[in-house]
């Protein structure tokens, strides 16, 4: 509410909030108004997944615009995000998903670092095989390179399919001061990673 709702019955309604510069040269903008649209698309379709106040959400993914659309979307809808660093690898995603016992991984299928294209959807698979991801019902999925992944129906969805036909208006939460929004994990170099509430 803080962050997007309370500006589009203001001014700041028509100014930008987001500005993105890709690696290969590629930019977007949002105005708040934009922002808040794209916010509570995510958010509907979330609750449309079955993602409730309290659930826990993964979100592994680049420096993108729809990072920042995840991120606020799970906050509008009272669930609790926690924020994976997308160079980490396969048994660390792994860890913080058994530890949070997510409901909902947001992924992107590939991202350009130093030039290459790092294929992150094929680390979220190979964190999800064997015991103790049970807890993961379902792996959105953000088009962003344009490289070939694995997509396991029903539990993979690709982002802008879920966003398309939902409605841009969406109610926030009421939450109390001492519910928890985000969960961020220490590194896990000396042993393993700790889960650091935030309320």
């Amino acid at each position: 509410y803080n962050a997007l709702d309370r500006h589009i019955s203001s001014p700041n309604k028509n100014k930008l909030a987001l500005i993105w510069e890709g690696e290969p040269g590629d930019s977007r903008k949002f105005t708040y108004y934009e922002l808040y649209r794209a916010v509570n698309k995510f958010a509907n379709a979330l609750r449309s997944l079955g993602v409730n106040k309290g659930d826990r959400v993964i979100v592994y993914m680049a420096p993108l615009p729809e990072t920042v659309i995840a991120l606020l979307a799970v906050a509008k809808i009272g669930a609790v995000h926690s924020s994976v660093f997308a160079g980490f690898s396969a048994k660390a995603l792994r860890d913080r998903i058994e530890d949070a016992e997510a409901k909902l991984v947001v992924t992107v299928d590939g991202f350009y670092r130093n030039g290459k294209v790092v294929n992150l959807k094929t680390i979220v698979d190979e964190a999800l095989v064997g015991s103790g991801t049970e807890s993961v019902e379902t792996v959105v999925v953000v088009h962003r390179a344009n490289v070939d992944v694995e997509m396991n129906e029903p539990r993979d969805i690709w982002y802008e399919d879920l966003v398309r036909q939902e409605r841009p208006e969406a109610h926030t939460e009421i939450l109390d001061a001492e519910d928890m929004l985000f969960l961020l994990y220490t590194s896990g170099a000396t042993g393993k990673p700790k889960g650091i509430v935030h309320t």
